[in-house]
């Protein structure tokens, strides 16, 4: 019997690298996709995604530049005129580091790549933490882009779009990683260098504070680590 197979959504981050951990956990064989979009620390998410591959022994990687959404700006994340702001783990607003509809195009690509290499799902690793934010990460969107690919894609094709952390916390999902044995020190989360990181832009701060909920050390290399706990 043929193993099923998943696209991951492999942004060098832990919650993309735990969520390949899960998906292989579940049986899938890995096709990683990684996009450089013209973020700041774009040269490390991708020496970071690439590592994740050989570790989690990838069928295929593939490495997509788009800088449509650099172009298009409105992100702190992209615009080097833009302040990446410092945490605010209590903020309701959405952050400037929001990328204007950024999961559509990644779920778009992702989807088209499934389709080709014939996938039976996506996986992304957005969680509860991130929709508070951004409103791309919210379990009503996945709900309704899995609309959009039942519609938009050949009739015997089949993806599910899997984001299994949607009702998750950063806590939660350093704990099960932890569990699978995720290798964190080829993740990268920081918004605004590429070593070592900041560990104060929102990003490095909901890390830090999920290693320290669980009382881990976080194994990359920080300029700067607050203690999240208090907040």
């Amino acid at each position: 019997m043929n193993r099923p197979r998943a696209v991951v959504l492999a942004s060098g981050g832990m919650d993309s690298a735990t969520a390949a951990a899960v998906a292989q956990d579940a049986g899938y064989d890995l096709y990683l996709l990684h996009t450089s979009y013209g973020q700041q620390t774009e040269s490390k998410e991708l020496e970071c995604a690439k590592a994740q591959a050989e570790a989690f022994d990838a069928v295929d990687f593939l490495h997509l530049t788009t800088d449509h959404l650099s172009k298009i700006g409105a992100s702190s994340l992209t615009d080097e005129e833009m302040e990446i702001e410092d945490a605010d783990l209590e903020g309701d607003e959405i952050p400037s580091s929001y990328v204007p509809f950024r999961n559509a195009n990644l779920l778009s690509m992702a989807t088209s790549y499934a389709e080709a290499k014939e996938c039976d799902a996506v996986f992304i690793g957005a969680h509860t933490e991130d929709f508070s934010g951004y409103p791309d990460c919210r379990p009503e969107f996945f709900e309704a882009f899995q609309q959009v690919v039942d519609v938009g894609t050949k009739p015997e094709t089949d993806i599910s779009i899997e984001a299994p952390f949607d009702e998750w916390s950063k806590t939660d999902i350093a704990e099960r990683g932890l569990e699978l044995g995720v290798p964190y020190e080829h993740t990268w989360s920081c918004y605004r260098e590429e070593e070592p990181a900041c560990g104060t832009c929102d990003a490095c701060a909901f890390r830090l504070q999920a290693f320290q909920n669980l009382g881990e050390r976080d194994p990359v290399d920080y300029a700067e680590r607050p203690d999240y706990t208090e907040t």
